[in-house]
């Protein structure tokens, strides 16, 4: 009996079917070309399709490293107790494997004993025996989906329930500078709400560094909201303290006293419109990492808050070039300054 053996596709296969897909062809006639049945090309572009669509350099890349994590992933981490340190400690900082290879290449720039692909970090973790350390690694990921919520699929208030806000400035009405994030100084607030909704935790995020202040609060009613923010920001140098963008939940209904106590400008999102305050609703993603719905506010102590906070403001972020918000943010208040 026959027995085919299956090869992997090299490059310049890749580019065939590349320019196959660029000059419309079906993947059946790609895979004749090549002499490889339809179901390897059209897994190949499944697996390796970008925002832009197949790309063969990319798809090469992503096969090498697949194909680097399988052979040297466990083993590296294994050996090499340095980097094996590394990861674990950062792992337990809720980093993400990206986030951990990148800053690898930061800190160690000329050491590539410190070096490994994220897909290795995954590998070694999930071949791990069942225990404690696994079941760790696994808990620290973090879990996107679980956060993700579609942007209808939490019922939102009618105006008539929820009330309107006397005076508000709406987001239309916001500077342009605070769109494009080319001025630093421009915040988002949200409240994450604890067990039955009783007690509560102030969230608010600088646009432009992602640096991230949370705020324990005694109550969740107006007033309380209104002193805790003014205490959270007066800290701060004016000039990176312009405009704070806020859902219109009747916890901002002070607003017109927070703007005097720190001519900062409350803008008011729409409606049922988390998007348009999609930095602050990413990092409650991040949040909720360490205080999971459930959580009772009021039995967390200040300090235990201020260390998350701590630990956010330490993580690098894609977005900025996998520098750490405090990074970022300390660099401007020294130019500032």
């Amino acid at each position: 009996m026959h027995t085919t053996t299956y090869r992997r596709l090299t490059h310049e296969e890749r580019e065939e079917i590349s320019r196959g897909l660029a000059q419309g062809e079906k993947m059946a006639t790609i895979a004749k070309r090549l002499g490889r049945v339809t179901s390897t090309v059209s897994r190949e572009v499944t697996n390796n399709r970008g925002q832009g669509g197949y790309r063969a350099y990319s798809a090469s890349r992503r096969a090498q490293a697949r194909s680097a994590a399988r052979r040297f992933g466990k083993r590296l981490l294994a050996t090499n107790e340095r980097l094996r340190t590394y990861v674990l400690a950062k792992l337990r900082l809720r980093w993400s494997p990206e986030e951990i290879v990148a800053r690898l290449a930061d800190e160690y720039p000329q050491d590539m004993t410190m070096r490994i692909s994220h897909e290795a970090i995954y590998q070694y973790i999930y071949v791990l025996p069942r225990g404690s350390l696994k079941k760790e690694l696994i808990t620290a990921l973090r879990q996107e989906r679980k956060y993700r919520r579609k942007r209808n699929g939490r019922k939102q208030p009618s105006a008539e329930t929820r009330g309107k806000i006397a005076n508000m400035l709406s987001i239309e009405e916001r500077p342009a500078e605070v769109a494009d994030r080319t001025v630093p100084g421009h915040w988002e607030g949200d409240l994450i709400l604890g067990k039955y909704k009783r007690t509560a935790l102030g969230t608010l995020v600088e646009r432009t560094t992602r640096t991230t202040i949370l705020v324990p609060l005694k109550a969740k009613d107006a007033a309380s909201v209104r002193r805790a923010y003014v205490r959270a920001l007066r800290t701060l140098p004016k000039s990176l303290t312009k405009t704070l963008t806020y859902d219109q939940g009747k916890e901002m209904s002070q607003h017109q006293k927070f703007t005097i106590a720190t001519d900062i400008k409350v803008y008011f999102a729409h409606p049922a419109s988390p998007w348009e305050r999609g930095t602050n609703e990413n990092t409650n993603g991040l949040i909720r990492q360490y205080f999971p719905k459930g959580t009772d506010f009021s039995k967390v102590s200040v300090a235990e808050i201020k260390r998350v906070q701590h630990e956010l403001n330490d993580r690098p972020r894609k977005v900025l070039g996998w520098k750490k918000p405090d990074e970022v943010f300390n660099q401007l208040v020294a130019l500032k300054g």
